[in-house]
């Protein structure tokens, strides 16, 4: 369960009602069974909760009805609707460093969260700048990871994620963007597709116009896309960033490689606000949200649509499963 301020409870209320979802996983609910209620409330949507654990008990899952894990952590009347504050981010933060520690510890398979406040997150004392480091610092895991955006099968990734604009250009580097590709290729072939085609945009107006207005095209992120290819990565660019989607979505590319956040996240929210998922990937368990924020606007409303909910679910399903073969055959 993510932040209680916004969309959360009555979207974990929404997805658990869907027999689809029950019947997709053994699934482990963590939060606090009043935020739950209050979500079913609004919701109009009753979450089917079978067995109830606390803390300090051990998690048994089964196929069925949906368990409960009530951290016991919050009571809904210290939440005001639409507003951030340090009590609902850390009602997210605690029940995400519990989702993660069972996966560390080999209890769960994937995760999927309701969407997190940035702010709230920071008002609770979060260190992080995004959900992805924190969810790599519990997991213990110092590889390569970035998070991704998923919408019809057309994959986002990004080189530098949130940082300052002003940033960005020094950021990026042939080993960064090489790095990029190498976790791309290795993330898309994880979720089913044997070659990925991976289509990489340029940094500055028309990917530079030759050097016109900027180098970064040349110098920087032409020799990445040839280190990729010498590498059996099948990826091609850098293509202008204004056309770039334009390719992907016709059906050229599965994927594309931004250099910054909005590059990426405007255009995929354009094709798709309500049905978009995110991916923290190169961690070692899948772990999905959906793509839009926490709706501070509509909180309490029962306006909450639970369709990128529903979709990140789904994939974190799947690629659980496929995750716990790999385990397996290992």
């Amino acid at each position: 369960m993510g932040d209680p301020a916004g969309v959360s409870p009555e979207l974990t209320a929404k997805l658990l009602a869907m027999p689809a979802v029950q019947e997709a996983a053994s699934i482990l609910v963590v939060g606090d069974r009043r935020i739950l209620e209050a979500g079913e409330r609004i919701a109009k949507a009753r979450a089917p909760i079978g067995e109830v654990f606390h803390r300090g008990q051990t998690v048994r899952l089964a196929p069925g009805k949906p368990a409960l894990l009530d951290l016991e952590s919050l009571d809904p009347t210290q939440i005001a609707p639409g507003k951030a504050s340090a009590a609902g981010g850390r009602f997210a933060m605690e029940n995400f460093r519990a989702a993660l520690t069972l996966a560390r510890e080999g209890a769960v398979d994937a995760i999927c969260f309701t969407p997190f406040n940035k702010a709230a997150l920071k008002l609770a004392g979060n260190p992080y700048n995004d959900e992805l480091h924190f969810a790599a610092d519990v997991l213990q895991y110092g590889g390569p990871c970035s998070e991704f955006n998923i919408l019809d099968g057309l994959w986002n990734a990004r080189v530098t994620s949130h940082v300052p604009l002003s940033r960005v250009a020094g950021l990026l580097s042939v080993g960064a963007i090489v790095d990029a590709l190498v976790l791309t290729d290795a993330c898309v072939r994880q979720a089913g597709v044997a070659r990925p085609r991976i289509a990489v945009a340029g940094l500055n107006p028309h990917a530079g116009d030759g050097g016109n207005f900027g180098r970064e095209e040349i110098d920087v992120i032409e020799p990445a896309v040839a280190g990729a290819r010498a590498r059996q990565i099948h990826a091609d660019g850098p293509f202008p960033a204004d056309t770039v989607f334009v390719r992907a979505q016709r059906g050229d590319y599965d994927a594309v490689l931004t250099m910054y956040h909005d590059q990426g996240q405007i255009a995929m929210k354009l094709l798709g606000f309500e049905r978009g998922v995110t991916l923290l990937g190169g961690l070692p368990v899948p772990i999905l949200t959906p793509a839009h924020g926490t709706a501070y606007d509509i909180a309490g409303k029962g306006k909450a649509d639970a369709t990128a909910t529903h979709r990140a679910f789904m994939h974190a399903s799947a690629m659980g499963r496929a995750k716990a073969k790999e385990n397996e055959a290992a």
